[in-house]
C-alpha cells in the first residue's frame, strides 16, 4: 500500500508539471519590440519654413517590429496611442526643441523605448479675452450646458456640428456627464471633477464618466459601466488633472489637453477641442474621435 501511495503521488506531480508546462505554452513567447521607426510631420514645414508654420502642431507616427501598441511621453505625461499615431501642440513661443519618448509595447508587456527631439516654431499668442474666458485670469470652472438643445452630439467630420444627433435638453441625464466639472487654471493646469455634487462640503474624488465603447478603455479604469449601444454610461472614475494649452492651427482657436484629459464624453483622439463659438462665459467645442468616425460637439458654460 505504501508503494501504491508513492506511485499515486508521483503521477499527481507529473500531472501538475505537465499542466504548468501547457500553461506556459499557451501564454506565448515574451518578445520586446525592435526596429522602432518614428516619422515626424511638423505642420507647415517646407524648404523656407523647416520648423513649421508657427502653429506648433507636430504629428508623430511610430512603427516597430513585434509591437502591439505604443505610448508617447512628453513633459512626464504618458499618452496611449494604440496605432502609433500622436499629435502634439507645442505652445512655447518662439523656436524651441522638444524631447518626446516613444514606447513600443510587445507581448507580455515587454517594451522598447526610443527618444526623439524635434525643433518647432510657435508664433501663436492667445488673445487676452480668450484667456479671461477660460480662466477668469485665475481659475474658472465649466459644465456641459445640458438645459439647451444640441449641448452634445455628433456629426460628420468637418461637417455641420451635431448634424447626426443633436441631443435634446437634458437627454443624457444620469449617465455620468452632467455632474462633471472642468476647471482651467491660469498656470496651465486642467482639473476634471468627475462628480461635482459629491465634493461639497467634503472632497470626494470618486464619480463616473460617459464615453465611447472601446475608446473609453484608454482611461484604464475598472472596465465597469453600463453598455448602451456604442455608449458606456457611468464608467467609474476619479478626479484627475492634466495640462491645457491654446493653439490656432489654420486660424481656428483650439484647446489642447494632455494625457487622457477630455470634456463631456470620452472619445480618445488627439484630445484637442476646436472653439466653434465663444462668448464671455460660454463655448461651443468640436473634437474628432479616435476612430476617425465622427466630430463631436459640446456646449460649455461657466459656473462661477
Amino acid at each position: 500500500m505504501k508503494n501504491l501511495k508513492y506511485i499515486v503521488l508521483m503521477l499527481c506531480s507529473i500531472f501538475v508539471i505537465a499542466s504548468c508546462q501547457e500553461d506556459d505554452i499557451t501564454f506565448g513567447e515574451i518578445t520586446a519590440p525592435s526596429n522602432i521607426q518614428i516619422t515626424v510631420d511638423v505642420l507647415g514645414a517646407d524648404t523656407n519654413n523647416p520648423n513649421g508654420d508657427g502653429s506648433g502642431i507636430v504629428k508623430f507616427m511610430a512603427s516597430a517590429d513585434n509591437a502591439l501598441s505604443y505610448q508617447f511621453v512628453y513633459n512626464n505625461v504618458v499618452s496611449s496611442a494604440p496605432s502609433g499615431l500622436k499629435t502634439y501642440s507645442f505652445s512655447n513661443l518662439g523656436l524651441n526643441t522638444y524631447t518626446v519618448s516613444v514606447i513600443a509595447v510587445g507581448t507580455g508587456g515587454a517594451s522598447t523605448t526610443e527618444i526623439i527631439e524635434v525643433e518647432v516654431l510657435s508664433l501663436y499668442e492667445p488673445p487676452a479675452e480668450l484667456i479671461t474666458l477660460l480662466t477668469g485670469n485665475s481659475s474658472r470652472t465649466f459644465r456641459i450646458r445640458s438645459e439647451v438643445a444640441s449641448h452634445f452630439g455628433l456629426g460628420p467630420i468637418d461637417g455641420p456640428l451635431n448634424d447626426f444627433y443633436p441631443a435634446p435638453p437634458n437627454a443624457k441625464e444620469g449617465v455620468g456627464m452632467y455632474d462633471d466639472r472642468y476647471t482651467f487654471n491660469i498656470d496651465g493646469t486642467f482639473t476634471h471633477n468627475v462628480d461635482g455634487t459629491n465634493d461639497d462640503p467634503v472632497n470626494d474624488p470618486t464619480g463616473t464618466v460617459f464615453g465611447r465603447e472601446g475608446l473609453i478603455d484608454e482611461l484604464n479604469g475598472t472596465g465597469a459601466g453600463t453598455v448602451n449601444g456604442a455608449d458606456i454610461e457611468n464608467y467609474p472614475y476619479q478626479d484627475y488633472s492634466e495640462q491645457w494649452t491654446l493653439t490656432a492651427p489654420g486660424g481656428t482657436e483650439t484647446i489642447n489637453l494632455t494625457g487622457i484629459g477630455f470634456i463631456g464624453y470620452y472619445i480618445g483622439g488627439d484630445h484637442t477641442y476646436e472653439i466653434e463659438m465663444r462668448t464671455t462665459n460660454e463655448m461651443v467645442l468640436r473634437s474628432t474621435d479616435g476612430n476617425g468616425e465622427f466630430d463631436w460637439g459640446f456646449i460649455l458654460i461657466a459656473v462661477d
